[in-house]
């Protein structure tokens, strides 16, 4: 079938290509006839490090606010250690003044501390605690956008992914992304369609409008609506969006928002979340939230940064963690690469939505991030029997 990209004409369009991914993961090939469906539906691995494109530099490290990242005021992240009653483990908190809060049906604690605590040093004392698996701040994460792109186009990674060939087979539908971020506009005409009840975990109601902007785009970018005569068209055009908001107006997330977010989304059902926000990898407790969705049959996958440096960030394989490239598959100058990253997609001058019902491009690994969320959730429509560990094995194996 054909789907109307909906992009404005001006641009070029890239031929589909091959995908590349990065050889710090395993790989195996599940079922030798799914191989041809997705050869070419992701994009380049930064194995390939250094690489870059001459894409014009960005305006800043991200969203163009470079005040340093702190951590939520009273409180910080727990997990116990196994078959640890609820009891001794407020006895263990009692001892700093805190109180935990267990998330959703996780085995993650968020600690409320009294305010005269230092939450550094009380983290610092519970991470050596025998009863404890581990203990942290509740530090600031930043959206992974990169604003004011000079690419403005038509939606060349479309084509560049193979998707035009993919939506033969599959549109997304069955299945829901959850989307944590500033939220999303709930009267885009190429979103309000689509969108679920989810949660703001930033302010503890269930408004979800988007305060930012960021997660609009992101949205759009994963499953904007097509074939409806407007617009833009996502990768899973047909998939439902969970919007989860877990940043403020700044755009700023903590790890205990967006660990709550998706253990609230796992808990629900949902197999595909996108989280773009920088250096995620790095916490337990996000890690531990994403093994958690892992477990129950999903995928998270999260923004791999935009540094345009090599990063040691934690390596995992709680999410999959993802990289920019350009309409040459090339690394785009400003994405971020190393061991951590699993795979890299087109992030440079992604036509998505944006926030009033508008329409632009946008770069930074906060859109191919989504655009690997919306390729896992093409691929668990197609054939629903497969798991996530296999769906995940194809991605890789797959990639060029």
């Amino acid at each position: 079938m054909n789907i109307n990209h909906k992009a404005p004409a001006t641009g070029s369009r890239e031929p589909a290509s091959g995908i590349i991914r990065s050889s710090t993961r395993n790989s195996q090939h599940i079922s030798k006839p799914w191989y041809p469906l997705w050869s070419g539906i992701l994009a380049v691995l930064l194995g390939l490090g250094p690489v870059i494109s001459s894409a014009e530099p960005p305006e800043g490290r991200g969203p163009g606010m470079n005040k340093p990242l702190g951590w939520a005021k009273g409180r910080i992240l727990v997990m116990p250690r196994a078959g640890l009653p609820e009891k001794e483990l407020a006895k263990v908190l009692g001892e700093h003044g805190g109180k935990g809060r267990k998330i959703g049906q996780s085995d993650l604690y968020i600690v409320d501390l009294p305010g005269n605590a230092s939450e550094k040093a009380v983290a610092a004392r519970l991470a050596h605690h025998p009863a404890l698996k581990f203990a942290e701040i509740d530090q600031e994460v930043e959206p992974a956008l990169i604003p004011n792109d000079p690419y403005y186009g038509s939606a060349w990674h479309l084509p560049k992914i193979g998707a035009p060939s993919a939506w033969d087979s599959s549109l997304g539908s069955g299945v829901t992304i959850a989307i944590l971020d500033s939220g999303v506009d709930p009267n885009h005409p190429d979103l309000s369609p689509q969108l679920v009840p989810g949660w703001n975990f930033y302010e503890n109601n269930s408004n979800t409008s988007d305060v930012y902007g960021h997660g609009t785009k992101v949205a759009g970018s994963a499953a904007a609506m097509a074939n409806n005569a407007q617009g833009v068209a996502g990768v899973a055009a047909l998939a439902k969006i969970m919007p989860v908001r877990v940043s403020g107006s700044t755009g700023y997330a903590t790890w205990s928002a967006i660990s709550q977010g998706l253990i609230y989304a796992a808990d629900r059902g949902v197999r595909v979340a996108n989280a773009s926000f920088l250096g995620l990898t790095d916490s337990a407790s996000t890690r531990s939230a994403a093994q958690y969705m892992k477990d129950k049959g999903g995928l998270v996958i999260v923004s791999g940064g935009n540094t345009g440096v090599l990063q040691n960030y934690a390596v995992t394989t709680s999410m999959v963690a993802v990289a920019a490239t350009d309409a040459n598959d090339f690394r785009a100058s400003w994405s971020s690469y190393g061991n951590y990253i699993s795979l890299a997609a087109p992030g440079a001058g992604i036509w998505t939505t944006t926030m009033g019902g508008g329409y632009g491009a946008a770069s930074g690994t906060s859109f191919s991030s989504p655009v690997t969320a919306g390729v896992v959730a093409l691929m668990m429509a197609a054939k629903p029997t497969l798991s996530n560990t296999q769906i995940e094995s194809l991605l890789f194996s797959t990639a060029v």
